[in-house]
């Protein structure tokens, strides 16, 4: 692991899942692996440690990434974020941890992200329909993961990532709401952040994430798993509109 270990106490915020996983000190040590993970001086992301230090999120943890037991569960609790969460002025974010796998290639990761994408895209409402803001087509340079009508920009996180600060010991899908950026770029203050979150990310890295990109300039399916994908790579995921 990229960060030390060190005892953070556990944050009210954070959901406990006992039905989640069957055992809930394995919960709790998840929990408290990923409060760790944030709040370590060399984590990049700003924003992050803001949602954390402000308590201003949903944790669960769940089963094995890409399973439909796993799927079950998220997409419950995500849409139940999404309706107390909607319009939120504050940015916030869903965090989903799965305890396996552990040993995933960062191919394998990959295929299991899109794979979770799908199985919760197959159990979202249809009377919902996806976000108007952005596209379903995950080659359209608008696309973005959307669930009940909300678009979401989604990073994943695993022990196996060639990005150090995506290199967290258990596999994880950080569910951020594209809104807020949205209301970001409003107010003037998008820039700025995006920047200090590179410039960081690059003096830990010694490189800067060869995938990032604005929102409109390529599509951000390359960017959820954090792997450098190759020229003419093509999105596994579906979308199954009615």
């Amino acid at each position: 692991m990229l960060f030390p270990d060190r005892p953070v106490p556990r944050s009210s915020s954070i959901n406990h899942a006992p039905d989640r996983v069957k055992e809930p000190a394995l919960a709790e040590r998840v929990e408290r692996d990923f409060a760790a993970f944030v709040d370590d001086p060399l984590f990049p992301c700003i924003a992050g440690k803001g949602v954390l230090n402000r308590q201003n999120y949903s944790l669960g943890v769940y089963g094995t990434l890409g399973s439909a037991d796993s799927a079950a569960f998220l997409a419950r609790d995500l849409a139940a974020f999404t309706r107390e969460r909607s319009g939120q002025n504050e940015l916030t974010s869903c965090i989903a941890i799965f305890t396996e796998p552990l040993d995933a290639t960062e191919d394998e990761f990959e295929a299991a992200l899109w794979a979770q994408l799908q199985l919760l895209h197959e159990r979202d409402d249809p009377a919902a329909g996806w976000d108007p803001r952005v596209s379903a087509d995950p080659a359209d340079p608008r696309f973005s993961f959307s669930l009940v009508g909300c678009a979401y920009f989604v990073v994943g996180l695993h022990p196996g990532s060639s990005r150090l600060a995506r290199r967290f010991r258990w596999p994880t899908l950080v569910f951020n709401p594209h809104e807020q950026f949205e209301r970001l770029r409003d107010r003037g203050q998008f820039e700025p952040l995006k920047e200090a979150i590179r410039a960081r990310d690059t003096a830990l890295q010694g490189s800067i994430n060869p995938n990032l990109t604005d929102f409109g300039e390529r599509s951000e399916a390359h960017q959820y798993s954090g792997r450098k994908t190759e020229s003419g790579w093509r999105c596994p995921f579906n979308p199954k509109l009615r």
